[in-house]
């Protein structure tokens, strides 16, 4: 689908003043990411497992970049830490659960601190999505979200929800969700603030 809808998924998100950005590898996102990226600027990571592939964090790390990234903490402490200072990065770098064509960025989150940087924070933020998170409508956006990379992320993480076993949400009470916010974003107020880099491969959950 992606190819065939391209102009328009971009034209949809430029309405919205998001740029849209499309590359043919998770190489050439990295490459680009590295030119973007000033040898002095902060950076925090969204948890992700199309960033993790992506071997990113270690990357700018070695170049020198102050890097935020909850993933490489050794201790729950050092966690929280991670995640506030990525809030008040100079960028932001993350993955996404789905996005619609007709312009919309679905994501779900267990503790909500990656949305939160997307929305707010960071002066710039590049969201990379692979070709099999793009969806037709924003109903299908949410429940490739719910159905798809919850379960998935949940079973990642070392939680233990219904949705693992059932293979789709059942809106479930327990603590061992990691779907507590459920986060749309439909625009930017902030023109170019959001890069969305979309790449012709499968990527992450």
């Amino acid at each position: 689908m992606l190819q065939e809808r391209k102009a328009e998924l971009a034209r949809n998100f430029k309405n919205r003043n998001i740029e849209v950005f499309f590359f043919n590898t998770i190489k050439d996102v990295k490459k680009r990411i590295m030119e973007l990226i000033s040898n002095d600027s902060t950076v925090g990571i969204g948890n992700s497992q199309t960033l993790k592939e992506m071997k990113i964090s270690g990357t700018l790390n070695d170049r020198g970049n102050i890097v935020f990234d909850k993933t490489l903490a050794k201790s729950k402490e050092e966690i929280k830490k991670l995640k506030k200072k990525a809030l008040l990065a100079d960028w932001y770098i993350t993955g996404t659960n789905a996005v619609s064509v007709d312009g919309h960025i679905v994501n779900i989150d267990h503790s909500g601190n990656r949305v939160a940087a997307m929305i707010y924070g960071p002066e710039k933020v590049i969201i990379v999505v692979g070709k099999n998170k793009i969806c037709e409508t924003l109903e299908d956006a949410v429940e490739r979200a719910r159905n798809i990379s919850a379960p998935l992320n949940a079973k990642r993480a070392g939680y233990n929800p219904p949705c693992i076993e059932m293979k789709k949400c059942v809106d479930c009470k327990t603590k061992e969700r990691v779907c507590f916010n459920l986060v749309i974003i439909e625009g930017q107020c902030e023109k170019g603030r959001i890069q969305l880099f979309v790449v012709n491969e499968e990527a992450g959950f």
